[in-house]
């Protein structure tokens, strides 16, 4: 087969291109130090590379969500470790002016101002907020949850924030649930009330007076009502009603605290994953910088060997030969 001068000088030409493109992207690679700079150099890997930073910057955002909801609750916690402070001393007070032994009026009308004390930090408290969202109005976060006078303005919503994909976890818990022991009852209560103006309240009262709810802010008013009073049965009787807040907040705080706990278990997982991610994406996407540089000398002396052999196969033209 006779191979025509034009087909030694496509032959020259083709081998030529091809070399100098690999040594092309060789130096690109040794530029950028990356081996995947267009989605033609590996379209495999440069798909697995989106997808994972993609991966990354969802899981930035479920971290970001998770330390946010953790602020909250952590803020939570210890609003709800003040009201336990403060429940604990309004028992300490009843302890010590339930009997005619060991108080008077005069020790009683004093520690009532004391008891005014508590229920003011206890309303401070239930309106302490994160920023410009209250703690304890539920969804209602944009203003104060309890009046002056101890009534709840809130509601029941639990505001859910996303730390996975389709992971949520409250990241609050409702004032009623704080200040009440049995919330529930609350609400039947309420509900209770309403029927009372329709004339059928005769039935709920008596079903209610079984579970009957303690409220943190009237059992602190009732403990000052009866100090003012010098009714020592009604100091009594706050003991008991004193106890159960006690154990509801107590109650609170360890379901608070399982929460922080599983929000940073679930922080730690995205991070071990966004690191796992990270390193299978340099070994995909990141140059070998020794493997770059020999390739690129080889590349080069295969490129000066091109040039020196296409001299021995072209051969010379009638214009080489009236020079």
């Amino acid at each position: 087969m006779r191979v025509t001068q034009n087909a030694n000088y496509d032959l020259v030409r083709e081998n030529i291109r091809r070399s100098r493109e690999r040594m092309e992207g060789l130096q690109r690679q040794s530029a950028t130090l990356k081996k995947l700079n267009t989605p033609s150099d590996d379209p495999v890997g440069a798909a697995k590379v989106m997808e994972m930073r993609t991966d990354k910057v969802n899981n930035d955002q479920f971290i970001l969500n998770a330390k946010l909801a953790e602020t909250f609750l952590a803020n939570t916690d210890l609003a709800v470790s003040e009201l336990g402070d403060i429940i604990v001393r309004a028992k300490e007070i009843a302890i010590g002016q339930s009997s005619g032994a060991s108080s008077n009026e005069d020790t009683r009308l004093g520690i009532a101002e004391e008891v005014t004390q508590l229920f003011n930090n206890s309303i401070t408290v239930g309106n302490r907020r994160v920023g410009e969202r209250y703690l304890f109005g539920g969804y209602q976060t944009h203003k104060p949850p309890i009046e002056a006078d101890g009534r709840y303005k809130g509601d029941e919503g639990q505001m859910m924030a996303e730390i996975g994909h389709e992971v949520f976890l409250a990241m609050n818990v409702p004032g009623v649930d704080v200040f009440n022991t049995r919330p529930s009852d609350s609400r039947d209560r309420r509900s209770t009330e309403l029927q009372a103006g329709r004339g059928l309240a005769s039935e709920a009262g008596d079903a209610g007076a079984e579970t009957q709810n303690v409220n943190l802010f009237e059992e602190l008013q009732t403990l000052r009502i009866g100090l003012l009073t010098g009714d020592l049965e009604t100091i009594r009787g706050t003991l008991e009603r004193f106890d159960a807040l006690q154990t509801k907040l107590l109650g609170t705080r360890a379901k608070i605290g399982s929460r922080i706990n599983g929000l940073q278990s679930s922080t730690q997982s995205l991070e071990r994953h966004t690191l796992t991610n990270a390193g299978l994406s340099s070994t995909l996407e990141d140059a070998d910088m020794a493997q770059v540089v020999s390739d690129l000398a080889k590349e080069e002396t295969v490129f000066r060997s091109a040039l020196q052999s296409s001299q021995k196969l072209l051969q010379p033209s009638l214009l080489d030969f009236l020079k």
